[in-house]
């Protein structure tokens, strides 16, 4: 709940958050451009560590060429909201940092993230070297983008290669009834068929998103307004609720797990089949070779992946925004150009298993791989932007825990009728600022 009065409190506050400094470069140089950034940079990695040392050599790259020290900070998805909301409110925040691309709409409706003018993209290089899907979602239709895409991703269904073949199944599920099936088959001796986070709020929603749109529904109806109660809603959730509560083929402990707990599963072989976006990173510093999981799209109803309501997968992916109190605005967008830059956008989504969304740096043919190419063909056919709302972040926060407190009921044995869920959504909803 404190997540959701923060967001409630900001967005009400607006643009009193562009006061303040972001920066403690002025205080070291006195005058001229300051020589130090701060830069808040989301868990990309298997773990904070890891991204540390990984962004280390390529901030000091950054430092050589243009004398500019970045001081990084790798934040938990956990504590990132709250640490942005809050740092929006206080005007005390750092110059750059990443977002969740989801949260664009509501960070922008605060006033404090630098708006991305054709000024502010001449500056790195212009706004049409960066794929249009990954703009769209980088801020609220009609306005220019609070952000500039850094890495893209969209889900896929990564299966277990030797779960499949010692359970006689000869190709990844294209359908939920097939998952079903196949989770059935391979939920025996101890292991489980599908793994979920339960109480990671951000993955419950990119999950329930998805099923939404494949039951015909949103979220949110035309006017914006919250329509967590709707037919096609409340069908999606039960129906990511009932792999656990109903198809028994997730594991009861998966209620409890947050960041990552589900890939650990998949990379010992205790579970065979994720929906996750972009894993082969964190999988192989679990100790798997890439020839032990498979990538396929994310099941559909029936039939292909595609428009409507064969969608599979939210437009995932991460975001650079600026403070525009920072006091370093110019070295700011230097260091914005430098990590767009067609160079260092290979060196990071190379790393991290993401696609660049530049376009010059996508035909890298590091990025024509099997994983990416599913990943690739995803986002260009069958993804669909969040809600592009300023209330998406109390969305997630609201929702994501009414799933979690519903995949909790799971575990316990409650029965997941559709009355419970509806309940849960209501209460959602109730907890969603007014216009």
């Amino acid at each position: 709940m404190q997540k959701l009065r923060v967001a409630a409190a900001v967005l009400a506050l607006g643009t009193l958050a562009a006061c303040g400094s972001g920066s403690t470069g002025a205080g070291e140089t006195g005058k001229g451009t300051p020589k130090t950034l701060t830069y808040w940079a989301s868990n990309q990695g298997p773990s904070i560590e890891a991204d540390k040392e990984i962004l280390t050599p390529e901030l000091k790259k950054f430092e050589q060429q243009t004398g500019i020290k970045v001081e990084l900070e790798v934040v938990p998805w956990a504590d990132l909201l709250n640490r942005i909301l809050a740092a929006t409110t206080s005007g005390r925040g750092p110059d750059v940092l990443n977002i969740g691309n989801t949260w664009s709409t509501s960070l922008q409706a605060t006033g404090a993230l630098l708006p991305w003018d054709a000024a502010a993209f001449g500056k790195i290089g212009g706004k049409d070297r960066f794929v249009d899907s990954a703009l769209a979602s980088a801020g609220a239709e009609g306005q220019d983008p609070a952000a500039v895409p850094l890495y893209s991703m969209a889900y896929a269904l990564y299966y277990h290669k030797k779960a499949f073949a010692d359970a006689g199944i000869d190709k990844p599920p294209a359908t939920w009834d097939e998952l079903v099936a196949a989770g059935k088959k391979l939920s025996t001796g101890g292991k489980w068929g599908l793994g979920v986070e339960g109480s990671n709020l951000s993955n419950n929603i990119h999950q329930v998103f998805v099923l939404a749109k494949q039951h015909g529904a949103d979220f949110f109806d035309a006017s914006g307004k919250p329509a967590f109660t709707s037919d096609g809603a409340v069908a999606a959730v039960k129906q990511y609720i009932d792999f656990m509560a109903t198809d028994k083929i997730v594991a009861p402990g998966n209620a409890e797990y947050a960041q990552n707990q589900s890939l650990q599963d998949f990379a010992k072989g205790d579970t065979a089949m994720i929906l996750w976006q972009t894993a082969a990173t964190t999988l192989e510093s679990h100790g798997m070779k890439p020839e032990e999981w498979g990538v396929a799209p994310v099941p559909v109803p029936s039939g292909a992946p595609g428009t409507g309501q064969n969608i599979n997968s939210m437009v995932a992916g991460i975001n650079l925004a600026v403070f525009k109190n920072s006091d370093n605005l110019d070295g700011a967008l230097q260091f914005v150009k430098f990590m767009t830059g067609d160079e260092e956008q290979k060196i990071l989504n190379k790393t991290y298993g993401s696609i660049p969304p530049v376009k010059t740096a996508q035909q890298d043919a590091a990025f024509n791989t099997p994983d990416l190419a599913v990943l690739r063909d995803t986002l260009a056919t069958s993804a669909a932007a969040l809600p592009r709302v300023p209330e998406e972040s109390q969305f997630e926060t609201a929702v994501g825990t009414a799933v979690k407190e519903l995949f909790a009921d799971a575990a316990q044995g409650r029965e997941i009728t559709t009355e419970l869920v509806k309940e849960r959504l209501t209460k959602a909803q109730q907890q969603m600022p007014t216009k």
